[in-house]
């Protein structure tokens, strides 16, 4: 018996050991997904646009720059978006690069396919799979062409930003296919129209601003969406930026008994997000939010209150270092 467990004990190291060595060198696939035909331009408009797209709702300065010029960029400040942004979760420590036109360490040489597939297929310019951090694969041809026109008019930064580093569960989960890059679900729009309308709401909360990435309960393993969209829970625990604090967030579809849009009138939403942060440590980038146009806002709130109320509870959506987690 004792024989038979030993060779039991054997097969099964043996088992781990191959699984194990296999992730460490099938990890790093190449996919060969389209290179949309979109080109930057000059136009002066365009290019506005692009800016107040990386500055507002699709919050780019987030995470885009240096860890030391965070603070600066919370403040409202506008600085080239030269990279150094760090966190560590635990498919690993994740870099966010430089995106000046410096052509030894920013995006000088990728061609505007290759940012635009990096955004749409979330394929890198070298055939990698991005971290799902930027779920842009739905923005409109127009608000991508105006992205990569405003990133080439930047200054150029040198800033070499070390590569993104996976841990070996994020190796085992990209080796294994638990993760792999998604494009887009649907058609995305060549045009969309800016007003204040549900649809255009729909849109900012889904393909651009990414509400539903945060306001969704989701496997921070993997990024698997678990939870209904937009009703909250989604546990956000301590990172370099939290000071120790963990966050859930709330359920902001309009039910009356456990969202928390049935105590906002338009007025008073747009009112929340022009106040910005109120807890230093929160997760949501309430400066680029703060920056977004009324007619965003007002299409936001109008596509927020035009949803399936959703009963999800949440208790209570920030607790201080060492309080008892929700379960």
């Amino acid at each position: 018996m004792k024989k038979v467990i030993l060779i039991i004990l054997g097969s099964l190291l043996i088992l781990i050991a191959g699984i194990a060595t296999y992730a460490m060198v099938a990890w790093d696939k190449k996919y060969d997904a389209p290179f949309p035909e979109l080109k930057a331009t000059n136009d002066s408009a365009t290019i506005a646009r692009g800016r107040y797209l990386c500055y507002g709702p699709a919050h780019c300065s987030s995470c885009h720059v240096p860890m030391d010029k965070i603070d600066a960029v919370k403040a409202g400040a506008q600085i080239p978006l030269s990279g150094g942004w760090t966190l560590p979760i635990p498919p690993g420590t994740f870099r966010a690069p430089n995106l000046t036109p410096d052509p030894e360490t920013g995006i000088g040489n990728w061609t505007d396919g290759q940012i635009a597939r990096a955004l749409r297929h979330l394929v890198k310019h070298d055939g990698g799979q991005l971290f799902p951090f930027m779920p842009f694969q739905e923005m409109s041809d127009d608000d991508i062409v105006a992205i990569i026109s405003f990133l080439r008019s930047q200054p150029a930064v040198k800033h070499d930003v070390p590569a993104s580093e996976l841990s070996f569960l994020g190796k085992a989960i990209y080796a294994f296919g638990g993760m792999t890059p998604e494009g887009p679900t649907n058609t995305p729009p060549a045009h969309v129209q800016i007003d204040t309308t549900i649809q255009y709401g729909k849109y900012i909360a889904n393909s651009v601003s990414n509400c539903v990435g945060c306001h969704t309960n989701r496997d921070l393993h993997t990024g698997e969406f678990i939870g209904t969209p937009f009703a909250g829970g989604l546990m956000m625990p301590p990172d370099a930026f939290s000071l120790g604090y963990t966050f859930v967030t709330p359920n902001i579809t309009p039910d009356k008994s456990t969202g928390i849009m049935a105590g906002w009138n338009e007025e008073a939403f747009i009112g929340r997000f022009r106040a910005g942060r109120v807890h230093k440590g929160s997760p949501m980038p309430w400066e680029c939010f703060a920056a977004m146009d009324t007619i965003e806002l007002k299409a936001i709130y109008k596509y927020l209150n035009s949803l399936q109320p959703v009963t999800n509870k949440i208790e209570k959506v920030v607790f201080a270092p060492g309080e008892q987690l929700p379960k």
